[in-house]
């Protein structure tokens, strides 16, 4: 291209834009599945290990009384102590919660994109881009509740927080 002149639409680079259904595939939908999956197998995995270690530690504690060694109380009170962090973690963290909402929203993604790509379910007898602009509709709703969801968990965690420090320090 000479200078000043406009570029002939060869020289234009062709960038693919939101609006296109491959790359909006590929990197809204995908991009969010594959970080869905990895928030939901992390928060699975960190509510599994508490609820495992207070479950545990919650029987370890009446057995732990009826032994008589040198260290049984500060066992006891140790582990008993920890079983009330680790149920006081969860209540804040709600790791089961936020597990549950990303695993299924990451699994609404797949679905809705099956649909799409087979023109079943509410894609059937429209056209692609009328197809198109309802997945992105669906897909958008879909992650905006998501997010509203978590926020919405993360307050609620926050605001029973607070009440139990208010009546704590009363």
């Amino acid at each position: 291209m000479n200078e000043g002149q406009s570029p002939t639409p060869e020289e234009v680079p062709v960038e693919p834009t939101w609006a296109d259904s491959e790359h909006y595939i590929k990197e809204r939908i995908k991009g969010y599945q594959t970080w869905y999956d990895g928030k939901a197998r992390s928060c699975k995995s960190r509510y599994l290990w508490m609820r495992g270690l207070t479950v545990v530690g919650g029987a370890l504690v009446p057995v732990l009384v009826n032994f008589d060694f040198n260290a049984v109380q500060y066992t006891t009170t140790t582990v008993s102590l920890l079983v009330v962090i680790l149920v006081s973690l969860e209540s804040v963290l709600h790791y089961r919660e936020q597990w549950k909402n990303y695993r299924s929203t990451e699994q609404y993604l797949g679905h809705e994109l099956v649909y799409y790509e087979t023109r079943a379910g509410a894609y059937r007898d429209i056209d692609g881009k009328q197809a198109f602009l309802l997945l992105v509709d669906r897909v958008e709703s879909a992650i905006a509740s998501e997010n509203a969801a978590t926020l919405n968990t993360m307050t609620l965690a926050q605001q029973v927080t607070e009440e139990q420090a208010k009546g704590g320090a009363s």
